[in-house]
């Protein structure tokens, strides 16, 4: 399996709705923490989850972002067994909830959008690491209760054998003469971030999204915007992919395993939309100071570097990345324009309406 984006195109209206749902069931509404573990040093977290043994993650699987590595060397280093059952962020948030007390999972990784329902719905323990003051404010709680490991940002893929000038703006998508695809704005969260990637590029935001819109619905009046479902490798073997659009991780896990030969990666010039994924560590956690090790590994240089191995932009940037390791990132003076969701919660309600606006607007002009 490729490193993909499967988690996050469950929907956000979707995943919202689950969450609700199991919210019936939890038994951790009103329940504290089960360890306080603010006063433990690093050196006590590591001996207390090399007594543990084990972790069991969800969303978190050797294919995804490259967790293999990591996982390999938590057990190399700590002895910690590991174990995951991958699912969608909503799904891993939903299970801790139900679970609580009875919990099979220690720690998650979820959409960032995610990370403040988690801890509203009281399943996190906090733990900020040692690399606390090198995390970005928008990309970590207060507290600690989510902290995002790994960022990704909406880019264009052009599949060279078939589009000579490759769009480096969106400007350049506009004048072009091939299809342009999109996915599923309807129920996917890559394909909703790249409506907001637009909107932001032309003066919107997560408040705003009539630029964006505004955007598409030109594309689509031009019968240059596809809906199909091709942003993966199978749209991009075929050749179907001519022009994507979709977060510049997923741009180059899936050219890696294609062909890098035929693909070229570029973040738009005018704007665009930086997100990322946090881990979650459950309050109940059976294996606690494994997880909280494993966050605290996953922030280190080489856990950061693992992450850029699977294409995943590490979240401190201050970690130097191995000469081979760099090579297959997008360089970084092409993100001097994009630009973190400066408000979840507005970009949540946002989210929830977008649907309704995208089939309104611009469905109703493609064929």
């Amino acid at each position: 399996m490729s490193f993909n984006l499967k988690r996050a195109m469950i929907g956000t209206v979707m995943g919202l709705s689950i969450l609700g749902l199991a919210a019936c069931g939890s038994e951790n509404d009103t329940a504290t923490s089960v360890e306080d573990t603010s006063k433990l040093t690093l050196e006590e977290i590591k001996e207390k989850a090399m007594e543990e043994g084990a972790i069991n993650s969800v969303g978190m699987p050797d294919t995804w972002a490259n967790w293999k590595d990591t996982w390999e060397d938590l057990e190399s280093e700590y002895g910690l067994k590991h174990s995951d059952t991958d699912m969608s962020s909503a799904e891993e948030i939903a299970k801790m909830e139900a679970e609580g007390k009875n919990a099979s999972a220690d720690i998650g990784d979820v959409g960032i959008s995610f990370g403040p329902i988690a801890e509203e719905k009281g399943i996190t323990h906090p733990y900020k690491t040692s690399y606390w003051d090198e995390i970005p404010d928008w990309a970590k709680d207060d507290d600690g209760d989510w902290i995002v490991g790994y960022q990704g940002t909406i880019a264009f893929i052009t599949d060279t054998t078939q589009v000579e000038n490759p769009p480096t703006s969106w400007a350049d998508l506009l004048e072009g003469d091939y299809i342009v695809s999109v996915d599923d704005v309807l129920s996917g969260t890559q394909s909703q971030m790249a409506v907001l990637a637009a909107a932001i590029a032309h003066g919107g935001d997560e408040t705003n999204l009539q630029p964006g819109i505004d955007f598409f619905v030109e594309l689509a009046k031009q019968k240059r915007l596809s809906t199909a479902n091709n942003l993966n490798v199978t749209g991009m073997e075929t050749g179907e992919l001519e022009v994507g659009i979709m977060w510049d991780f997923n741009a180059l896990g899936y050219t890696n395993e294609v062909d890098p030969d035929r693909f070229v990666t570029t973040i738009p010039k005018e704007g665009s939309v930086v997100s990322g994924y946090a881990t979650i560590i459950n309050k109940y956690a059976k294996n606690l100071h494994a997880a909280m090790l494993a966050r605290e590994y996953i922030l280190s240089d080489a856990g950061q570097i693992n992450l850029a191995k699977g294409f995943a932009r590490p979240i401190r940037d201050n970690v130097e990345l191995p000469a081979d390791v760099q090579k297959q990132m997008i360089p970084l003076e092409q993100y001097e324009n994009a630009q973190p969701v400066k408000d979840h919660s507005a970009w949540e309600e946002t989210a929830k309406k977008l649907p309704s606006l995208w089939q309104s607007e611009v469905l109703v002009h493609v064929q």
